[in-house]
């Protein structure tokens, strides 16, 4: 299997191009590339200070981004929602950086070896992408190691693009080779090269790397400009584009998040202890415990504080706590003891039966696992269950509590389910673990960070095993893993996340439920879109994990997240691929298209010669020289300026092959080009500055392209069906309850709004509808700014007398007027218009039934 990437995600492209336009010259500055006494090949701007200002309040403008004022730094952050594709976007940028400004020079830096895994991983899953969206441009890629220091002089002197990935731990100390002298590079240390090239910096996960050690590391780069990609920045530089999750969740670019909560209520036969919290001030030291205390109507779970002498028994009134009275609260291991000899870490708890809940966890994660294999297998997706374990022994060896419980409860699920009794329950889980040398052979052993060096064989095997994992060949289905799996993987298809933990887990729960928050991929690699749940299955209530992610998410607006117990099943009826009805209107309307794109070439040369008559400035080149003394002080020498001034200079410029650049820049023929430029009136501007006027001009055909474009779409059937048998029972979380049918296939209708309720209603009164569908997710319609997923198909006689029957789909709006709606909606409703007029069924927008009649009358006009 390969994974397929896309290239026309409105999202990635604004992303990208949020960083390119910050660059942006009408009158770029031309400086030579070489450095003479190196041979190394530099990046350099060609754009001035105040024009970068200029873009970059132009681009948060565009961009709804209010940032305080600051002092001006060549530090850009990027903010995109774990799972959206954040290294795909930054890898492309460094490929549009290139075509559009010449930068070569690029070094990605990391705060760990898993994340510096995942980059490489991702920069050899993208080569045949990028190599055919650009042209089979030339690039090198490699990881920084320091027994390979002669890589440092390809990178410094090759004319191509060059990508250097590397950890932040590689060049942070003075004792790193990277600082040190060498005989492979002569007079001068790895790092005084890469200097000179002033390489532009990429830090993935920037929020890791802020100790003030890290800071000076990157500054010791001397980098033209760095940007900074996360979606947990702790602090922002020139904050450029931003795609929040609850953006990302109500575009459909990640999945929902569902929770399972696995919790044991109302035994108070024993002590219960939970340590919420320890915190010390300048005059007290006190915890926050979670106790069952004894009231006259019962027991009820409360939140204390707690100090040293405090008598648990007590204060809670209950007996069950005899024997725990405070002996102490340690702030530097987080620790509460007591003077039983009872010790319990913050996060811990204490009396909860702890193996029940995971036995119970594990058997609610091998039940919901399933429960998504019957939904997706016709899908053609594997799903995927990730268990967060902290203990590797509890695992791997084979009287190991965690691997019994699996074991057992995989067992008793294959007896109630014999349709999976194929399955080989041996070889269906597997662990990720580091591991560490002993005996002569490596063994797993626990990690505490995931980012040791003994962590790095892991990062291979399960990276190796990504897409190797997405299919049905591969039997594996069920994942553990320490915590060295916390960042830098992920898997598209992970569906459900179980964290057995015996305390608290030491990876935040943002963090964890990133492990799978990508849209899956089916057998074929490609992503399928439509709503897909995560769910996670937690040993705490859904309130208390729900405040604590939120908490974690701060000020961003958080997701939704959903609770199993409100998932609702809507069944298929019995035989409904037997129904007649049905067969015929799914003949008619699972027919699939794809669009082509025409446009009228004379009226796209028409329009571009009149823009560029009117509105093409090219400003001249100039030239600015800065004049300063230097002064001698104890700590160094300053440079002291004493002037500034900027000419303007005509020089004979060579003119590049203006056809060839403009044609790369639009995509448009060389004979289209050319008809343009013979028909302008101000072609002379080429000579005050040639890339400016490549620059301008290209940029006003793309306008004018792009308005033709959008009205010369053309919708033609493919060789592709829908499937019937993508029919399933299906499971949603849809807070209003489901209305009971008769006229569909299912026993019941999920509906979004009163709108579609009421029409819902309608279809089945109305004696002329025979059947309808409320079409499911995965049916779409493909159109070029993204994908549409129609309402309703309807069956309905000619008339109350005539046996004849018509066919419909239809989309419920609350109002018909096209003004009311978005731009992007009305757009995506034209096409599939276009789609379904070319299978041959009819489409409108409708709010009752009454006006499915009308449009149906005008189609017999």
């Amino acid at each position: 299997m390969k994974i397929q990437f896309y290239d026309d995600l409105k999202f990635q492209h604004d992303a990208i191009k949020s960083i390119t336009d910050i660059f942006k010259s009408k009158n770029p500055i031309h400086l030579e590339s070489i450095i003479s006494d190196t041979g190394s090949i530099a990046n350099h701007l060609s754009s001035t200070k105040n024009e970068i200002i200029d873009n970059i309040k132009t681009i948060q403008h565009k961009n709804n981004i209010v940032q305080p004022n600051t002092s001006f730094e060549m530090n850009f952050s990027i903010e995109m929602e774990t799972g959206t594709g954040k290294t795909y976007v930054y890898l492309r940028t460094i490929f549009e950086l290139y075509k559009l400004h010449n930068f070569k020079k690029f070094i990605i830096v990391v705060p760990s070896v898993a994340i510096r895994e995942g980059v490489l991983k991702n920069l050899d899953i993208t080569r045949d992408h990028f190599m055919k969206l650009y042209g089979n441009v030339q690039y090198n890629y490699y990881e920084y190691n320091s027994n390979k220091l002669n890589r440092i002089k390809q990178f410094v002197r090759h004319n191509q693009i060059e990508i250097l990935v590397m950890t932040i731990d590689s060049f942070n100390k003075d004792t790193n080779l990277l600082n040190r002298h060498s005989d492979a590079m002569g007079l001068e240390t790895p790092i005084n090269l890469i200097k000179k090239i002033k390489p532009i910096l990429i830090l993935d996960e920037p929020q890791n790397m802020e100790s003030d050690n890290a800071r000076q590391a990157i500054d010791s780069l001397s980098p033209l400009f760095t940007l900074r990609y996360s979606a947990t920045h702790r602090k922002y530089y020139n904050l450029i584009y931003r795609l929040l999750p609850l953006d990302a969740q109500e575009q459909n670019l990640v999945k929902h998040i569902s929770l399972k909560e696995v919790i044991k209520d109302g035994d108070f036969n024993r002590a219960y202890i939970e340590c919420d919290d320890i915190i010390a001030t300048h005059t007290t030291i006190k915890a926050i415990l979670v106790v069952h205390k004894k009231l006259n109507n019962g027991y009820k779970k409360v939140r204390i504080t707690v100090k040293k002498d405090y008598d648990l028994s007590k204060k809670t009134n209950n007996i069950q706590y005899d024997g725990f009275i405070v002996s102490g609260i340690d702030t530097q291991y987080n620790i509460i003891k007591f003077s039983n000899g009872i010790e319990i870490i913050k996060g811990g708890k204490f009396g909860n039966d702890r193996k029940d809940i995971m036995n119970a966890q594990i058997r609610e994660s091998i039940d919901e696992h399933f429960l998504k294999v019957k939904e997706l297998k016709p899908l053609g997706i594997k799903p995927l269950t990730l268990f967060f374990i902290d203990k590797v022994d509890n695992y791997i060896k084979e009287n190991g509590h965690i691997r019994v419980f699996f074991n057992n409860c995989l067992k008793d699920y294959i007896k109630r389910h014999p349709e999976f009794k194929h399955l080989d329950k041996d070889i269906i889980h597997a662990g990720y673990f580091a591991q560490t040398k002993h005996a002569n052979q490596y063994v797993p052993k626990d990690s505490s960070t995931g980012q040791s060096i003994d962590d790095k064989k892991v990062y291979d095997l399960i990276m190796k095993d990504k897409e190797k994992l997405l299919s049905f060949d591969e039997p594996i289905q069920f994942i553990f893993s320490h915590s060295a799996l916390r960042e830098g993987w992920d898997n598209p298809n992970v569906f459900n996340i179980c964290t057995l933990n015996e305390t608290i887990s030491d990876i935040k729960k943002r963090q964890e439920i990133g492990r799978g928050m990508r849209l899956p991929v089916n057998q074929d690699g490609k992503r399928v879109s439509g709503i897909h749940h995560l769910t996670i299955i937690a040993n705490e209530y859904y309130e208390d994990y729900v405040n604590k992610l939120n908490e974690e998410y701060g000020n961003t607006a958080m997701p939704t997240i959903y609770n199993v117990k409100d998932r609702k099943l809507i069944k298929l009826k019995h035989n409904y691929k037997l129904n007649s009805d049905f067969i015929n209107l799914w003949n008619l309307i699972s027919q699939k298209t794809k669009y082509l794109v025409t446009f009228d070439s004379e009226k796209l040369i028409k329009n571009c010669i009149n823009e560029i008559n009117n509105s093409l400035e090219i400003q001249n080149i100039t030239i600015s020289v800065n004049r300063a003394s230097f002064v001698w002080t104890e700590d160094g020498i300053l440079a002291k300026k004493h002037g500034f001034d900027e000419k303007t200079i005509n020089v004979n410029l060579n003119i590049p092959n203006i056809i060839k650049q403009l044609s790369n820049e639009t995509n448009l023929t060389y004979s289209t080009i050319t008809k343009i430029l013979l028909n302008i009136n101000n072609l002379e501007l080429i000579f005050k500055n040639p890339q400016s006027f490549i620059i301008s001009v290209g940029t006003l055909i793309n306008k004018n392209l792009k308005e033709l474009l959008s009205d010369g779409i053309k919708y033609v059937k493919s060789d592709e069906r829908y499937e019937m048998k993508l029919f399933e029972n299906i499971t949603t979380f849809n807070k209003n309850n489901p209305l009971t049918v008769k006229k569909s296939i299912y026993e019941k209708i999920i509906w979004e709004s009163n709108t579609e309720k009421d029409f819902a209603k309608q279809l089945e009164t109305y004696d002329r509808i025979k059947m309808f569908i409320k079409l499911p997710n995965w049916f779409l319609v493909y159109t070029p700014i993204g994908n549409y997923n129609p309402d309703w198909a309807i069956l309905l006689n000619d008339n109350n007398q005539s046996k004849n029957t018509l066919y419909f789909v239809a989309e419920t709006k609350s109002t018909l007027d096209d003004q009311q709606l978005r731009p992007s909606e009305l757009k995506k409703i034209q096409y599939a218009k276009k789609h379904f007029n070319i299978i041959g069924i009819p489409y409108a927008k409708v709010i009752t039934v009454d006006d499915v009649y009308r449009a149906l009358s005008k189609t017999h006009d």
